[in-house]
């Protein structure tokens, strides 16, 4: 059973004696160790594609927002496998185990030179397609064999980990709901720290020692996570999967056109609700029936006898329950929101590459210090370091007296303010890299592979408001998809919120090909004083203005589910 042995179930436990901050410590452990490795890669692989494996700077950046994008549309698998045969804590051990194979490769090509191309270095972009040699079939499978096992795993883990953290807490519950509005801030702050010491330690040892010793980090990283997951193992309240919540959604929208010629009853009370004992085992809850979407209530209309005393029986093809629609129609509203969020996720993409790529034309000194390249996003991680225990401990308290939310402010609202530090952030980048393109022609060094005379710590300031941007939209997203989610579907919808971020990437790679062409090569060279960087980055901030009005309007739309909770509380276990 993976790393943690044999996970059979353990004896019951009073529901109440688990759970809360406690079981969550060993959550927060699992993310920070299992973040630092996968965003140090994040960070700094293009740099292994363009220097040890010989890509051309185009195809390092396409082939590492291809591997972030798959990542995170693979969520959607743990989230289904969680959600319909595993448990989360289930699912996080399986993948880990998974993702530290992925690691094992990479450490193994790594240290052998026989596995990679000889490295390409201290050759001018020009000269890289005649000098540089390009690597094997052999060694190709080995890397992308590696890279997308990670993608894979840490796609499971980024799936339940959140919704095992966030289920150690009674939304329903006054107290315990405060305290999971603050469960996912300080998931993100073991998130952050993760990161800060993927982008600095493992960075420096990628930089200084290797990338085999890098890659070695990153491995004992993910087996400690998935180690920590375990020792919280009987701490947990675990959730008992529910089935496929994809296959009662099929069953909703194959019910509502079989029973098209129904009429919907005006009361209510008329469509058919959970009732027997087998169906209320698997909701602690039931959802009231909404407006929207009506066709969809002629799911739950039933068929009456010629008397109209009694309703004839049906399966589950033709006759579904409320909640079970409501189910489908949050789903349904859910995905507005979700594609209105995946244009910030695509100013993410760009920042994390060419971000990279310009601090590497720019001085890195820091006191005599040289910062590596891959360590400049630790400018915003530090600043979502210092603002996250601010704005849970300081802000949302402020926030809750005055609105009387849980969460400060609604959490359609917290997204809504990411969104706009987005749009500021990729204007900010627009200044400085006009800046950094005018210092090169000034001083003469359009072509020399020697630094520019301008700090790098300048890129801090699109990076800084970014970070900003991030706390506030990943933050939201995965509370929102969580709370909103009916009880049988929690990890599928904290594995579509993650889907912002891989649609962004995969709409990264097609927006740098569609300017490129558009434009005529704005980014086409491979060399960065040459390209109009500084004109995309301002052509994503006009389109992240854009995408803001879509968003606001999607969200305005948007109307939150209201539940009736059963006394009985039928979805909690300690069953794993």
């Amino acid at each position: 059973m993976g790393i943690c042995g044999d996970c059979k179930a353990q004896p019951k436990i009073e529901a109440k004696q688990l759970g809360g901050n406690r079981a969550t410590l060993f959550v927060y452990a699992t993310e920070g160790l299992e973040n630092m490795a996968f965003i140090a890669n994040a960070i700094s692989l293009v740099t292994y594609f363009y220097g040890y494996m010989n890509f051309s700077l185009t195809k390092s950046s396409t082939t590492l927002t291809n591997f972030m994008g798959t990542a995170f549309l693979l969520t959607l698998v743990g989230g289904f496998i969680s959600d319909t045969y595993l448990s989360r804590f289930k699912t996080c051990v399986i993948f880990a185990s998974i993702e530290l194979i992925g690691y094992v490769l990479l450490t193994v090509q790594a240290h052998l030179p026989d596995l990679r191309p000889f490295p390409c270095k201290n050759v001018s972009p020009d000269q890289r397609n005649q000098l540089c040699e390009n690597a094997s079939t052999g060694q190709l499978a080995i890397l992308y064999g590696g890279i997308y096992l990670i993608a894979l795993g840490t796609s499971g883990v980024k799936a339940a980990l959140p919704a095992l953290g966030a289920d150690q807490f009674d939304e329903k519950d006054p107290k315990e709901a405060s305290q999971l509005s603050s469960f996912f801030n300080w998931f993100m702050f073991s998130l952050t720290i993760g990161a800060m010491f993927g982008v600095t330690f493992v960075v420096w040892i990628s930089t200084n020692k290797g990338w085999d010793w890098a890659f070695g980090v990153c491995t004992i990283a993910v087996l400690f996570a998935a180690v920590f997951v375990c020792m919280g193992k009987s701490l947990y309240r675990h959730n008992i999967p529910k089935g496929s919540p994809l296959l009662r959604f099929l069953q909703v929208f194959v019910a509502a056109y079989r029973n098209r010629k129904l009429a919907i009853p005006d009361n209510a009370g008329e469509l058919h609700e959970i009732q027997s004992d087998k169906e209320a085992a698997l909701h602690n809850e039931i959802i009231q029936r909404t407006e929207q979407f009506r066709f969809l209530d002629r799911a739950a209309v039933a068929i009456r006898s010629d008397d109209a005393s009694s309703t004839i029986p049906q399966g589950p093809w033709r006759l579904c329950t409320v909640t079970q629609v409501e189910e489908t129609k949050i789903l349904i509203r859910m995905l507005p929101i979700i594609f209105s969020t995946v244009f910030m996720n695509t100013c993410m993409a760009q920042l994390q590459t060419f971000s990279i790529q310009q601090s590497t034309t720019m001085d890195t000194d820091l006191f005599g210090f040289k910062i590596p390249s891959a360590s400049i996003p630790i400018i915003p991680l530090l600043f979502m370091f210092i603002l996250i225990p601010i704005y849970d401990k300081i802000l949302v308290p402020i926030a809750r007296k005055i609105t009387g939310i849980p969460t400060g402010i609604r959490h359609l609202q917290r997204i809504a303010v990411g969104l706009v530090l987005s749009a500021v952030s990729m204007a900010v980048a627009g200044v400085v890299e006009t800046w950094r393109k005018s210092v090169a022609f000034q001083h003469n060094m359009v072509d020399s592979t020697e630094p520019l005379p301008i700090s790098v710590f300048w890129l801090g300031l699109q990076y800084a408001i970014f970070g900003a941007a991030d706390m506030f939209s990943v933050v939201g997203l995965l509370e929102f998809f969580y709370e909103e989610s009916s009880d049988g579907m929690k990890s599928l919808s904290t594995a579509i919120s993650w889907c912002s971020i891989a649609f962004g990437y995969f709409l990264s790679s097609v927006v740098v090909e569609v300017v490129n062409k558009v434009s005529g090569g704005w980014l086409a060279s491979n060399n960065l004083n040459r390209d109009k960087l500084n004109y995309f980055y301002w052509l994503l901030s006009v389109l992240s203005v854009l995408n803001l009005g879509i968003y606001v309007m999607c969200a305005s739309w948007y109307k939150y589910k209201k539940v009736e909770v059963k006394e009985d509380d039928l979805s909690k276990d300690t069953k794993a």
